[in-house]
């Protein structure tokens, strides 16, 4: 049975807001002087008459346990309390209160360049990096030509840190952290300095790094990297945690939150002839009614209530990306409504788009008259399994799986 590799109980950081100086007049400094005793009982003796002023609490009452061999996601939003927690984990802070329990070497990458020295070589910091991860002379030696190639800086690394572009910095940074074989790695946002190529052999490594039970705790806003590594994912907003779960759960409610101030242009007076109440989804069911967490055949109905019969309705139905981008529409003319319930129901073979959070609208029409116009709450969550590229931005609209083989022309066939 796995034990806790991580145990976080009530953890909370306060830091304390640099001020603007102010300067006093002699006449401010008697006042203060004269009025000190009155203000120190207001204050009940504790010297600080009221809520903590210029002080702000960056997490608060956090608890959390990570197993041996899990993969950690932390989302928010920035200033969320991400890298406060990772630093605290890393024994770079200490906490305000509460405590965090670490059972295991820690490698931590949290800011490109820390433990480096701009002064030494690429070498001498590889060692000085090892040493401070707690790694012995020994084996860092047997480790450090596979750290070199994976960075990718053979032909640099002699020459000292300070004339490495911050590329260069972080990919032997993230050599160096994943190569010497922590039990615990604690990654923060530092995969977006990187090339996309560099990016995916560090998705690759860290992967290999899960599969040989270590643990991970990763922080990205890349929401495709926390698909593809993570079994289990926090959304800490305001520095508390706000949602934890699986990683489709909570990075579709994390993605519907972000959309969540779009709007609609729907009114709150009382409807005429129809409104549009409810939507769901029908197959396949997930944990929540509006998540599609597996490919295949997809069935979804709108819930209509008509107070006035229509003879000949019009209805349509369209399907935005996050970017308000159309991604499916359709539409039906001749609908008989009679007064009453009715259930719009929509059955579509496959809907292979990447994961994210999309919306829909769906509209009423007496012919050429709008009845109803509803952008479509809560939004479609679809979190399955990313078949495309790996990052977010190359992934495209469509989540289509491909074959992908490579064979090599024998002299006779050019």
């Amino acid at each position: 049975m796995s034990r806790a590799a991580i145990h976080v109980d009530s953890l909370g950081k306060r830091y304390q807001i640099a001020g603007r100086a102010q300067y006093h007049t002699m006449r401010d400094r008697l006042t203060n002087a004269l009025t000190a005793p009155s203000r120190w009982f207001r204050s009940n003796g504790t010297g600080a008459p009221g809520a903590e002023p210029g002080r702000f609490w960056a997490l608060r009452n956090v608890s959390l346990d990570l197993q041996e061999g899990e993969v950690l996601g932390l989302i928010g939003r920035n200033g969320a309390g991400k890298t406060t927690l990772l630093k605290i984990l890393s024994r770079v802070t200490q906490p305000t209160e509460g405590s965090a329990e670490i059972r295991g070497r820690v490698g931590s990458l949290l800011e490109v360049g820390t433990g480096f020295h701009p002064e030494l070589t690429g070498r001498e910091n590889t060692y000085l990096n090892g040493a401070i991860l707690g790694m012995g002379k020994k084996e860092i030696q047997r480790k450090f030509d596979d750290i070199v190639a994976f960075a990718e800086v053979a032909d640099f690394i002699d020459t000292p840190l300070k004339h490495y572009s911050t590329g260069m910095q972080m990919r032997l940074a993230f050599a160096v952290a994943a190569h010497l074989e922590p039990q615990i790695l604690l990654v923060d946002e530092v995969l977006a300095v990187g090339d996309l190529v560099f990016q995916k052999k560090c998705l690759a490594k860290m992967g290999e790094v899960a599969r040989a039970g270590r643990t991970i705790v990763f922080v990205t806003h890349q929401m495709n990297q926390i698909r593809r590594l993570c079994e289990k994912v926090i959304w800490i907003d305001g520095g508390t945690i706000r949602r934890v779960g699986s990683t489709s759960e909570v990075v579709g409610a994390y993605e519907s939150a972000a959309l969540s101030g779009t709007g609609s242009d729907r009114n709150d007076s009382p409807f005429v002839k129809a409104r549009f109440a409810s939507w769901e989804i029908v197959e396949p069911r997930a944990s929540d009614l509006n998540l599609i967490d597996r490919p295949g055949p997809v069935t979804f109905r709108f819930t209509l209530h008509v107070k006035t019969a229509i003879p000949r309705a019009n209805h349509g139905i369209a399907l935005y990306d996050s970017e308000r981008r159309l991604i499916w529409a359709n539409g039906f003319r001749g609908i008989a409504l009679d007064a009453g319930c009715h259930v719009f129901t929509h059955e579509i073979s496959e809907l292979p788009i990447k994961p994210g959070a999309y919306s829909w609208r769906v509209t009423l029409w007496d012919e050429a008259e709008l009845i109803d116009s509803w952008d479509a709450t809560p939004d479609l969550i679809v979190g399955t399994l990313p078949m495309t590229h790996w990052l977010d931005e190359w992934a495209g609209v469509l989540n289509i799986p491909s074959r992908f083989t490579i064979s090599q022309l024998l002299e006779k066939d050019l």
